[in-house]
């Protein structure tokens, strides 16, 4: 009897808290949604493309969309062998339209063109846009991607974003491919030119490779890679079972002796990672985080919030970024260490999707980093503990409901 009343009330408990749960978001989503309508365009600060060597490959480093994707059609434009791209969203608007054109091109003039793309985060997008030239290698990550075979691995999306032409050429970081992101979105990306760029066409092929069809061609692997090299990637592969990106984060900080400077678009770490920052603090490194005032995801930025009070009360400063979403996955770490890619500080991304980071060992690159990072804190506003004690009790309560969602995302 005592047991099945405790059956009972644990059901009735977990029935309550979803019910509050689904509740918190949707007057979230709904508060969204009008703020939204009534928000106009406001500008914020960016840089011009960035150009400096590291060792023999070239990189340069974008903080404006429309710079971004000038350089790749480009890119494609010039194509005499291979085009290779991969990408999370692929707006059908006028950005994307550009981009099916440059590919079809590409294509039509004998051009080997490789596309990726999730159909998953492509819902909202007409699917007609995604019908591409029979001569267009096409390959549609789907969400349950990993479940094939044995050992079964976890599914994930791919929210990669690369493009490689030729072999010679790459380009890594967080943009998508749309309108909105070429103007109205702060985000940060990377173009190589060298021998780096063999392990960026490496990682296309591994996943071309891993995850095609009978139908797809394997395509084979870039001839020479080096062994020494400030640029490495770091590859999340659910369907392999491997998640370098958040060891190669908890590594760099462990490491910080000056400085630990992040910009990230979603922040929802996990105990270690607060912990990681949190004890860099306590030895005197200084730690500042840029997160968006506002994202595109309210229910993910009321995740982040659950991890504010033991951030701000150990001394690490967190920044609000105005105006704009930034959607930057960025660090530099002690003027030495820096990372640019695909994959934020949350669940998903650090041990669930595919994401791919490059980790630069460079204090050219690094300085710029910090220039960039410089630049965007000057947007931002900063949030303190006080003032985060201070918000009202329906947001700490709304909080404190939605909180056993934090591992999910």
């Amino acid at each position: 009897m005592v047991i099945g009343g405790l059956r009972t009330a644990v059901k009735f408990g977990l029935a309550g808290l979803a019910t509050a749960q689904a509740a918190v978001i949707a007057t979230l989503m709904i508060a969204d949604r009008r703020r939204r309508r009534g928000r106009q365009h406001v500008g914020f600060p960016t840089a011009p493309p960035q150009t400096m060597p590291a060792d023999e490959t070239v990189v340069t480093v974008y903080t404006k969309g429309r710079d971004l994707y000038d350089d790749m059609i480009a890119a494609i434009d010039a194509a005499e062998d291979t085009v290779l791209l991969e990408t999370y969203i692929w707006k059908g608007d006028r950005t994307g339209q550009r981009f099916k054109r440059a590919v079809t091109a590409a294509a039509e003039r004998g051009v080997a063109v490789y596309l990726v793309y999730d159909s998953f985060a492509n819902l909202v997008v007409p699917q007609k846009f995604f019908e591409f030239d029979p001569r267009i290698n096409v390959l549609r990550h789907r969400p349950w991607t990993g479940l094939r075979g044995f050992p079964v691995r976890a599914p994930g999306l791919n929210h990669r974003k690369v493009l490689v032409v030729d072999g010679e050429v790459g380009f890594l970081g967080g943009y998508n491919i749309g309108s909105e992101y070429a103007t109205r979105w702060r985000d940060t990306h990377m173009r190589l030119a060298g021998p780096a760029v063999a392990d960026l066409e490496n990682a296309f092929v591994d996943y071309w490779n891993q995850t095609r069809s009978k139908k797809h061609d394997t395509l084979p692997q870039p001839e020479e890679r080096q062994w020494e090299s400030p640029i490495t990637l770091a590859r999340n592969v659910p369907s392999l079972g491997v998640y370098p990106i958040r060891y190669m984060y908890l590594e760099a900080i462990d490491r910080a002796r000056e400085r630990i400077w992040l910009t990230h678009a979603y922040l929802i770490p996990d105990d270690d990672l607060i912990f990681a920052l949190v004890e860099a603090v306590e030895r005197g490194v200084d730690v500042r985080i840029i997160v968006p005032a506002e994202s595109n995801h309210v229910v993910a930025d009321w995740l982040s919030r659950v991890s504010y009070h033991a951030l701000l009360s150990r001394g690490v400063r967190v920044f609000l970024y105005q105006n704009a979403m930034v959607h930057a996955k960025t660090a530099t770490i002690d003027s030495v260490w820096s990372t640019i890619g695909t994959a934020n500080i949350d669940r998903l991304s650090l041990v669930g999707n595919y994401e791919l980071n490059a980790e630069i060992l460079d204090a050219g690159i690094a300085g710029m980093m910090e220039d960039i990072f410089a630049m965007d804190i000057g947007n931002c506003r900063e949030l303190t503990l006080e003032e985060w004690e201070a918000r009202p009790l329906a947001a700490k309560v709304s909080e404190a409901i939605i909180a056993p969602l934090r591992p999910l995302l």
